[in-house]
């Protein structure tokens, strides 16, 4: 790690969600910190990239408060987000079929019931065991405390009064913001934050592409997706069908915000644009949607450890790869075309 200190690369990072399969973007970053290559400056999260990102960011805060030697404090922080990462995943996997909504899976009563009766009558009491195990595993304290070498966190979740994204960031940042990120309305109640009340943030930004652009001053954003942009077959059953609508829903914002960068890119080359008022942003993409697509949808509601391992697993293996085609890259040009390449 060591050896790349004098070269890191500043790199925003955009996680998206997507139930238990944000173990797979578990294994890139633990690949991308093992390196420590990369000064991490902002990382915007939805959901489950919503837990990757405080879960990241604490362990930095944590060797941000011990270590006053900066590059001291940047292994420290890259080995304690790590082991964050790992307790906040395995944490995951002890709860079983707790979390995720893992008890409609394979249920066909409790699947009807979703579609018949709102989680106000199916779970009164709100229970979410994702809440004890966020306040368990990070500090939102210490993730609020301004700090230089810590990256900044920006939570997407959805206002259900107004229908749009908002983002929660440094002294708005919160464990209910990540779990306002990742409630689904049909399995828990809306949360309530400030008087207003949010759902899930990938309906509004999965993830949400726009504070990188606005709050940091990194011009390269690593976008790791597990949500599939592209199917080769027609969805046939109302479960898969369904699925598909759902993928395509949770899509919708990121590309229109890539195809929004795709423009500014091309007018800023054209010219057209003044790129002291202008951010030239280089896209970079780890495509964890067509290695899960085998899974099926309905795995994202799968939280054994064992699956989760193994989703680790194969983040770690596309992270190195992605390390080893693109390191270069960062810095000197974007490795997303287009939008349509996402």
């Amino acid at each position: 790690m060591r050896e790349h200190a004098q070269r890191r690369l500043a790199l925003d990072l955009a996680l998206q969600g997507g139930g238990s399969h944000g173990a797979f973007t578990w294994g890139v970053l633990d690949a991308l910190l093992e390196d420590g290559g990369f000064e991490l400056e902002g990382i915007s999260g939805t959901s489950a990239g919503a837990m990757n990102a405080v879960a990241l960011a604490h362990g930095f805060a944590q060797a941000a408060n011990a270590c006053k030697d900066a590059e001291e404090a940047h292994v420290q922080g890259c080995a304690l987000a790590r082991e964050t990462l790992k307790t906040l995943w395995e944490g995951v996997g002890a709860l079983g079929a707790l979390m995720w909504g893992m008890p409609l899976q394979g249920n066909p009563l409790m699947s009807m019931m979703t579609q018949w009766f709102s989680p106000y009558q199916t779970n009164p009491l709100d229970i979410n065991p994702l809440r004890n195990l966020l306040r368990n595993t990070v500090d939102f304290d210490l993730l609020r405390a301004e700090h230089a070498r810590v990256p900044k966190v920006f939570v997407c979740a959805t206002n259900v009064r107004t229908g749009r994204g908002e983002i929660f960031t440094r002294k708005r940042l919160s464990m209910e913001a990540v779990m306002a990120s990742a409630c689904l309305p049909n399995m828990f109640q809306a949360v309530e934050i400030d008087g207003e009340f949010y759902w899930d943030g990938g309906y509004s930004g999965n993830p949400a592409l726009h504070p990188l652009i606005y709050h940091t001053l990194s011009s390269d954003v690593l976008l790791v997706q597990i949500n599939p942009v592209q199917h080769k077959a027609v969805p046939g059953n109302a479960s898969d069908i369904m699925d598909r609508m759902n993928e395509v829903t949770f899509n919708a914002s990121l590309l229109a915000e890539l195809r929004a960068i795709e423009f500014v890119r091309r007018l800023l080359a054209e010219g057209k644009l003044d790129p002291k008022r202008y951010k030239d942003m280089r896209v970079h993409r780890i495509d964890g949607g067509a290695v899960l697509a085998p899974f099926g949808a309905a795995s994202k509601m799968r939280a054994d450890l064992v699956f989760l391992r193994e989703l680790f697993g194969l983040g770690r293996e596309e992270g190195k790869h992605w390390l080893h085609a693109h390191r270069h890259d960062v810095g000197v040009r974007c490795t997303v075309k287009t939008a349509d390449d996402a």
